[in-house]
């Protein structure tokens, strides 16, 4: 009798790892696997790959393994001692002992790290990927990067009172993980582009389209630029960083707006 394999692969080729990973593919045969956690492996950065091959405070994996290992690397405010500890969209990376913070943020060529000040350093943005109604009239809100958000309202039933929808922004405090404030998908705003072929680029929503029977994440919407040029994808490729101006800090680089 033939038996199956109980555990998945703990390695990972350098071949089939994303892209957009800054790793010599075929100078070695294998690399880190990203642990389970909160952001899939097509959508992350493992913290080896971070320290080694990205900022290069570290030469081996070894390295990268000690500097984890001593607590020196904080994620969203929390130490992390796992060296294959996926980082995602909007994680903030600090390494306090040198003064170095990060953001991780979308480019033309998929997730980069971005530098930011200190003052960016105890927030973080996410965003609302599904929600429920729970006992005690409250309402978890699922977001983006694994976390779920309690909150308290009198009539869940209430559009007044629940004003949380899917794909809505809200800004987090780091590390309570406590919801500050609140950017509704909507035209006139800010936004990202965290997918397709203008990943990397952000600007305001001059229009979203509304078709009956379509899907809200599918509806297609308009982007426009400062010089008039425009571009277009759809809901579920943006995501919100602000009303007035953006919350958080992005390479100028990608700004269409």
């Amino acid at each position: 009798m033939i038996l199956g394999r109980k555990e998945a692969s703990t390695g990972l080729k350098r071949k089939p790892a994303p892209r957009f990973w800054p790793i010599h593919r075929k100078e070695f045969l294998w690399v880190v696997k990203p642990s389970s956690g909160p952001h899939s492996i097509k959508n992350c950065l493992p913290l080896a790959v971070v320290l080694r091959d990205i900022l290069g405070f570290a030469k081996t994996r070894k390295e990268a393994k000690i500097i984890v290992s001593q607590g020196k690397v904080y994620v969203d405010g929390k130490v992390r001692r796992d060296d294959s500890f996926p980082v995602g969209l909007m994680d903030v990376i600090s390494l306090l002992d040198i003064d170095r913070c990060f953001r991780v943020v979308p480019s033309s060529k998929g997730l980069i790290l971005h530098p930011i000040s200190k003052e960016e350093l105890n927030f973080k943005l996410c965003r609302i990927e599904n929600k429920k109604v729970v006992r005690n009239g409250h309402i978890q809100l699922n977001l983006h990067d694994g976390l779920n958000v309690m909150v308290k309202v009198a009539d869940p039933k209430n559009p007044q009172e629940d004003t949380y929808k899917t794909l809505d922004t809200v800004k987090i405090s780091l590390p309570e993980r406590q919801i500050i404030e609140q950017i509704k998908m909507k035209e006139k705003i800010f936004v990202m582009v965290t997918s397709g072929k203008n990943m990397g680029k952000y600007g305001k929503i001059i229009e979203i389209e509304k078709t009956k029977g379509k899907k809200r994440r599918n509806a297609l919407i308009t982007i426009e630029d400062k010089r008039g040029n425009r571009y277009q994808t759809i809901l579920n490729f943006v995501f919100a960083i602000g009303e007035a101006q953006p919350l958080i800090s992005m390479p100028e680089a990608v700004q269409i707006v």
